[in-house]
């Protein structure tokens, strides 16, 4: 056949993409013949199909993606929004997320909001332009306009939030119950013989710091503390903030002898500052953080424990959600799970 051969070398010199319709005009068959080859339908002799598959090969054909998309009405793609990228708990999750959408052939794309809530809508409303078939994501700390989710179930895009979700019922959300590593961490505090015990708690706002405040009132009460309001300070999570919260209760005349403090990384600005203060950790002030940050195990002095949120599991479990929301044709009622953190001893 030397003048398909001519025609392919031609064809592949000019750089022009090769379609079902230049196979089937090389082969003098129909474009539907073809397509059914390509796909191994049984209908096609195998002569007809290898000779498909032959000329297709030579000419470096690829599907046309976008109209088996189209087809489908899916993209094969999620979008997955986190306030960072290079934390270590969003790391686990992400790893999980990963995991789950490469068994169902999906893509992921990321996006960080890095707790800019004009750049997490521009993030969200990029996802819908690109017709994801779903998103995963972790609001950040000053998120409170929560209209998106009603843009993208217009959309018919399916949301389900895990780890920092908001306050709202009608929503699929994957969440760690803070209550129970708080309550454990008061325990050991009070067990150590510790009744000074303060939280550096995040932004007011948060929902998550909502749940942490409760959760600790509820602690000292179950441990007949009286309840202090100048032993809970607010951070907005930046250094500048977790160090002012820190410096707010040094100051006191009654300072604390204990800290829960609102995550690891601001267990790491306070301590540091501890320090700086000529204080001794774990022995002037002892701490408790929440995340039970990796590296803790390296460091000399690390709290006396951490309050475990399972971010691998949640990631993975709101990736196998969503995915049930991708492959049903029905509106279910919207889910919440809920792991229980716990207190892992870092001594």
């Amino acid at each position: 056949m030397p003048d398909l051969a001519i025609n392919i070398e031609q064809l592949m010199k000019e750089g022009k993409p090769a379609t079902i319709k230049e196979i089937a005009k090389r082969l003098k068959i129909s474009p539907s013949t073809v397509s059914r080859a390509l796909n191994d339908h049984p209908s096609i002799g195998l002569v007809t199909t290898m000779r498909v598959k032959k000329v297709a090969k030579e000419l470096n054909y690829e599907p046309n993606q976008t109209a088996i998309f189209f087809k489908q009405r899916k993209t094969f793609t999620i979008g997955v929004v986190l306030p960072s990228l290079s934390e270590p708990f969003f790391s686990a999750a992400i790893s999980e997320i990963e995991n789950v959408a490469s068994s169902k052939n999906y893509t992921v794309i990321m996006g960080q909001s890095l707790d800019d809530a004009d750049r997490e809508l521009r993030i969200l409303q990029t996802l819908k332009t690109h017709r994801v078939d779903g998103i995963l994501m972790s609001i950040g700390k000053n998120t409170q306009n929560y209209g998106f989710i009603d843009l993208l179930e217009s959309a018919g895009i399916p949301i389900v939030f895990f780890d920092c979700v908001p306050d709202l019922e009608n929503i699929n959300k994957v969440v760690s119950d803070l209550e129970t590593g708080m309550l454990e961490a008061i325990d050991v505090f009070v067990s150590c013989g510790h009744n000074a015990i303060s939280l550096i708690n995040g932004p007011t706002a948060l929902p998550a710091s909502v749940e942490r405040k409760k959760a600790y009132i509820k602690g000292l009460k179950r441990q007949k503390i009286a309840f202090k309001e100048e032993y809970i300070v607010n951070t907005d999570l930046t250094q500048d903030g977790n160090e002012a919260a820190i410096l707010q209760l040094l100051s006191l005349y009654d300072r604390p002898s204990a800290v829960v403090s609102f995550n690891d990384y601001v267990a790491l600005d306070v301590m540091k500052t501890v320090r700086q203060k000529g204080l001794a950790l774990n022995q002037d002030l002892h701490f408790i953080s929440y995340a039970n940050y990796p590296l803790w195990k390296y460091m000399e002095n690390p709290p006396m424990a951490s309050i475990e949120q399972f971010p691998g599991k949640q990631g993975k479990k709101a990736a196998e959600l969503l995915f049930e929301l991708i492959d049903t044709e029905e509106s279910p009622k919207p889910a919440k799970v809920v792991f229980k953190s716990r207190l892992i001893n870092q001594g």
